[in-house]
C-alpha cells in the first residue's frame, strides 16, 4: 500500500498527462511504462557493472559503446528540445529493436523485448517529456517492497476499458477468487486474457503472504499526510471504514525456497493476451511486483495458432487458471480452434473461453473465472452445450453470483464467478449470493462496512457436501447446494434465481369494508373541521 508523498508524486504525474493533453487512461499508463522501462534498463545496467567490477565477470551489455547516449542517466538530464529528440527518434527505435538476446536472463527488462516493436511516443509536447522523466526519475523504482503497490495505484486510475473489451479486475474480487484457488509454490498459474495481468499479480502476492514466517512480515502503522487531509488531521492516524487503524503489511516470502523460487520466476505464471498494449502494461505490472521472468505472450489464445505456437501451454498445461475473459464481441470462426468448435458451436468469445479454459487445464486442475450472467442460463444450442459440458465432463464445484455494479464505473453488466475442476463429474453444485463486496454499488465505489467477500471465501473452504442432502440446505440462505439432477432438468440452467427460494411474508389487512367505513368517517371529520373553520370567517 502506498500512501503520502508517493500517492501524491503519482497523482501529480497523472495530473501532468492530463492537463499536457493525455486524457485517455491507458495511453498515460502506457507512455510511464515506457518510461519506466527505460530508467529500469539503465538500473540493471549499472547493477550488473557494479557486479562486474567487483568479480572480474563479464555480462551481457544492453547498451553498447554507441548507445551510452541512451541509458537514462545520460539522457534525463538533457534539455526539451534535445531530450524530446532523443527519446522520439533513437530511444523508442532502439526498444523496437532490442531483442531478448541483448539483456542478460533473467534481468528486469528482457521480458519487454517482445512487446516493444510497436512501442510510439504519443507525447507531443516537450515540456510534458520533461516533467515526466523527472518524475518518473523521482519514483522508488529501486524499493522492492513499493514498487508493486506504486504500479497498482497507477492501475488503479484506470477506468476505461481497452479497445477490445478488457478491463480492470477489481483487485478486491481477484484476492477472493486466489483465496478460493489457494495456489502453492508447485501450481502453473494462467490468465488465457491477461490484461493489465492482475490475477497473476495479485496470486504472487498471496503465495508471498502464505509462505512468511511471522519473522518475515514487516508492519506499519500509516498516518495521515498533509496531502491527504486537512492541517488540522496531518500526523493523524489512517482509518478504514471500520475505524481500525491502517497497516502497509509487507511480506517477504522468507519460506520460500530458492529452488521453488526459480518455478516462480519462471514457470510459474502464464499469460497471454492479443492487445499489444495490455501486454506491456502486464509485464511491468508483474516486474514491478517482483517476478522476474514470466512468461507473457503476445498470442489469441481463441485461434488454432495457440496450439501451434504454445502446445504445452494449450492443452491439458496448467493446474490453475485464473480469468476476466472479455464479455463482448463475436469473432471469425474461421480462425476459431477447431477443438474448440467442437466442444461449444459458436461465435461468442464469452462461452468459447470458458472452452478454452477446461481445453487448457490438465485433470485435477481448478479454475475461477468471471462470466456474464448470460452464459449461465442463455437458452442457444451453444449456452447448454458449454453448462452441460462442466457438468457432465467436470466438477463444476460453484456459482457465484455478483453484485451487478461490481464491475462499475466500466460496466454494469451482472456477473458470476465459476469454479470447476476438469475432470469427473458433478452431482451438486454449492451456490452463493454474493449481495455486496465492500464498495458502493455505484460509479463512484466508495469504500462501505458491507462486504460479503471475507465470509464467501470461507464458507467456500469450509463447505460441506454432506448439507446438500440434509435439512440444513436452506435455499433463502446466501449459501446452498443444487443437486445434479435439478440442474439438468432445468436445462443446466445455472442462474441463482433459478433455485434461491424467496420468503414472503404474510400481509394481512382489514376487510374493504371495514377500509371503506375508516374513510367515511375520516372523511366527515374533515368536512366538520372544515365548518368550523368557517363560522370563524
Amino acid at each position: 500500500m502506498i500512501t503520502g508523498p508517493l500517492k501524491s508524486k503519482i497523482d501529480k504525474l497523472w495530473e501532468e498527462f492530463w492537463t499536457g493533453g493525455i486524457t485517455n487512461p491507458l495511453t498515460v499508463i502506457e507512455q510511464i511504462t515506457f518510461l519506466m522501462y527505460a530508467r529500469m534498463l539503465d538500473m540493471n545496467e549499472q547493477a550488473d557493472e557494479k557486479r562486474s567490477a567487483r568479480t572480474n565477470k563479464p555480462f551481457s551489455r544492453r547498451f553498447n559503446d554507441q548507445q551510452q547516449h541512451l541509458r537514462w542517466q545520460n539522457l534525463r538530464h538533457l534539455g526539451a528540445e534535445e531530450l524530446y529528440k532523443l527519446v522520439k527518434d533513437e530511444l523508442f527505435p532502439f526498444f523496437a529493436s532490442s531483442s531478448a538476446d541483448s539483456v542478460a536472463e533473467g534481468n528486469e527488462g528482457s521480458l519487454f523485448s517482445e512487446f516493444m516493436k510497436d512501442a510510439q511516443l504519443m507525447i507531443q509536447k516537450q515540456s510534458l517529456l520533461v516533467k515526466a522523466v523527472e518524475m518518473v526519475n523521482d519514483l522508488p523504482l529501486d524499493n522492492t517492497d513499493t514498487k508493486g503497490d506504486l504500479y497498482e495505484y497507477l492501475l488503479s486510475k484506470l477506468t476505461t476499458a481497452g479497445i477490445n473489451g478488457q478491463f480492470r479486475t477489481p483487485r478486491h474480487i481477484i484476492r477472493a477468487m486466489v483465496e478460493m484457488m489457494d495456489p502453492t509454490l508447485e501450481s502453473r498459474i494462467c490468465d488465457p486474457s491477461t490484461g493489465t495481468g492482475g490475477f497473476l499479480s495479485i496470486s504472487y502476492e498471496y503465495l508471498l503472504e502464505k509462505y512468511s514466517s511471522p519473522e518475515g512480515i514487516e508492519r506499519e502503522s500509516i498516518f495521515i499526510t498533509e496531502d491527504e487531509g486537512k492541517n488540522s488531521d496531518a500526523g493523524k492516524p489512517l482509518l478504514d471504514v471500520y475505524g481500525k487503524q491502517v497497516e502497509n503489511v509487507l511480506y517477504s516470502g522468507d519460506l520460500i525456497t530458492p529452488e521453488a523460487r526459480k518455478h516462480i520466476d519462471t514457470d510459474m505464471f502464464h499469460g497471454f493476451d492479443f492487445d499489444a498494449t495490455m501486454l506491456r502494461v502486464a509485464a511491468m505490472n508483474l516486474v514491478m511486483h517482483g517476478i522476474k521472468q514470466p512468461d507473457i505472450h503476445y498470442q489469441d489464445t481463441l485461434s488454432q495458432r495457440f496450439s501451434e505456437n504454445f502446445p504445452a501451454e494449450a492443452k491439458e498445461g496448467m493446474e490453475i487458471i485464473l480469468a476476466n475473459p472479455p464479455f463482448k464481441g463475436s469473432l471469425d470462426e474461421e480462425d476459431v480452434c477447431p477443438e474448440l468448435l467442437r466442444k461449444v458451436k459458436t461465435k461468442k468469445t464469452e462461452l468459447l473461453f470458458v472452452a478454452l479454459i477446461e481445453r487448457m487445464l490438465k485433470v485435477g486442475g481448478r479454475s475461477a473465472t468471471i462470466v456474464p450472467d448470460g452464459v449461465l442460463f442463455g437458452s442457444s444450442k451453444a449456452h447448454v452445450q458449454l453448462r452441460q459440458l462442466l457438468v457432465d465432463n467436470n466438477q463444476l464445484e460453484a456459482v457465484i453470483s455478483l453484485p451487478s455494479g461490481v464491475f462499475k464505473p466500466y460496466a454494469g453488466v451482472s456477473t458470476a464467478i465459476l469454479i470447476f475442476t476438469k475432470g469427473g463429474s458433478t452431482d451438486h453444485v454449492w451456490f452463493y449470493d454474493v449481495q455486496a463486496d465492500g464498495f458502493t454499488l455505484d460509479d463512484k465505489r466508495t469504500p462501505i462496512k458491507d462486504n460479503d467477500l471475507p465470509s464467501l471465501v470461507s464458507e467456500f473452504k469450509a463447505r460441506d457436501k454432506a448439507q446438500a442432502t440434509s435439512d440444513a440446505n436452506d435455499k433463502t440462505q446466501k449459501a446452498f447446494w443444487v443437486s445434479k439432477d435439478e440442474i439438468t432438468s432445468n436445462k443446466y440452467d445455472l442462474s441463482i434465481n433459478r433455485y434461491k427460494e424467496v420468503l414472503y411474508e404474510e400481509e394481512s389487512y382489514e376487510a374493504p369494508k371495514v377500509i371503506l367505513e375508516k374513510l367515511v368517517a375520516l372523511e366527515n371529520d374533515i368536512l366538520s373541521d372544515l365548518k368550523a373553520l368557517e363560522k370563524l370567517l
